[in-house]
């Protein structure tokens, strides 16, 4: 970023604006769009529409401590060892229930690749068959607008539509593709972005 902005971490910040990272005319709407959602999400709960914030976290260690905790004594506290074996890591992608607060469904796993998003989120869908509609708010990572999520999307649509081939035509042919027909709000499984840096 510093530089892009042709800047230095010790510069004033006056000198800001000579950064070149073309502003989006759309931004204002797209947040707008994005806290019009969130703060609708109630009454589209009560219509049976769900609202997921979906996010992942990669790399947690798996630690397993040597010795057992030695329990705490009076005036003292509980100790704990500090040497452990490492158990690799793992992956945890969770989908938070907007209207209730609630962690609606949460998956461990070794990777996070698209098929374990998309096995994810079908899992996440299977749990409320009776809902009208499914917004998704995350990430614009490459799993979120991968090929077999907009097949998914399709097939949850009923479309018998020829999608394309990836990296060569149609609706797969592209990133940029993809994530238009995926936000596209007919949908029953509409996405949306989160972060400001991807509504950018």
């Amino acid at each position: 970023m510093w530089g892009v902005c042709e800047r230095k971490p010790t510069s004033n910040h006056t000198r800001c604006n000579t950064c070149s990272i073309p502003p989006d005319p759309e931004f204002d709407k797209k947040v707008k769009d994005l806290c019009d959602l969130y703060l609708s999400t109630i009454e589209r709960a009560e219509r049976g529409e769900r609202t997921l914030s979906i996010d992942e976290m990669t790399g947690i260690q798996a630690l397993e401590r040597c010795a057992p905790d030695q329990a705490m004594r009076p005036g003292g506290r509980e100790r704990q060892e500090f040497e452990y074996t490492r158990h690799g890591t793992q992956t945890l992608i969770a989908s938070f229930d907007v209207a209730t607060g609630r962690i609606a469904k949460g998956t461990v796993g070794d990777t996070r690749t698209e098929a374990d998003f998309l096995a994810h989120l079908q899992s996440v869908i299977a749990t409320d068959p009776d809902a009208t509609q499914w917004h998704l708010v995350m990430d614009g990572l490459n799993p979120h607008q991968s090929e077999s999520m907009v097949r998914y999307v399709a097939e949850l649509d009923g479309l018998d539509i020829d999608l394309g081939v990836k990296g060569q035509s149609g609706i797969l042919q592209s990133m940029k593709t993809r994530s238009a027909f995926l936000s596209e709000p007919t949908h029953k499984v509409g996405c949306c972005k989160r972060s400001c840096n991807e509504v950018q």
